[in-house]
């Protein structure tokens, strides 16, 4: 067994979506990025890498390409796994904690976890997603950015 952690955060600006684990999240505001800024994928990726020892996200799709320019970040995660797969490991579990004020997530965790579940070729028993505000403070609570945390298991 190998464990990875993963951190990303991504700025809300207006005119942009608010993508999480896949899902497009109603709000007033997007995420900002290179590709879709899906921050809690991007941290699920780092996570997974970081497990394999394959380096990270920013390495393996640099934002300097324009191959990964408004990119669904299931695809990347997805490529990720491919490269876990090729290397000999499989997905254990994994964890990931999305810290956001606004929006509410709770609507749509179940359709998260159904998404990652499908892109890591794991039961859905094998992925958790949480959502937590932090109480006003820091740039999340100022409703700046949403950030996210991920630990992964790798078999």
């Amino acid at each position: 067994m190998r464990i990875g952690f993963g951190y990303d955060v991504h700025k809300l600006t207006e005119g942009r979506k608010c993508i999480l684990c896949g899902v497009d999240v109603p709000h007033t505001m997007g995420l900002l990025g290179h590709s879709d800024a899906d921050v809690a994928i991007h941290a699920l990726c780092d996570a997974l890498l970081g497990a394999a020892a394959m380096g990270d996200i920013g390495r393996l799709f640099p934002d300097t390409s324009q191959d990964f320019k408004d990119i669904n970040s299931r695809i990347l995660l997805r490529e990720v796994v491919g490269r876990l797969t090729k290397s000999g490991y499989s997905v254990g579990n994994v964890d990931i904690t999305i810290a956001a004020q606004k929006p509410k997530l709770m609507p749509y965790i179940e359709e998260m976890r159904m998404n990652m579940a499908s892109d890591l070729c794991v039961d859905i028993d094998c992925v958790s997603i949480k959502a937590t505000t932090t109480e006003r403070l820091g740039f999340e609570g100022r409703e700046e950015g949403i950030s996210a945390y991920a630990v992964a298991l790798i078999n």
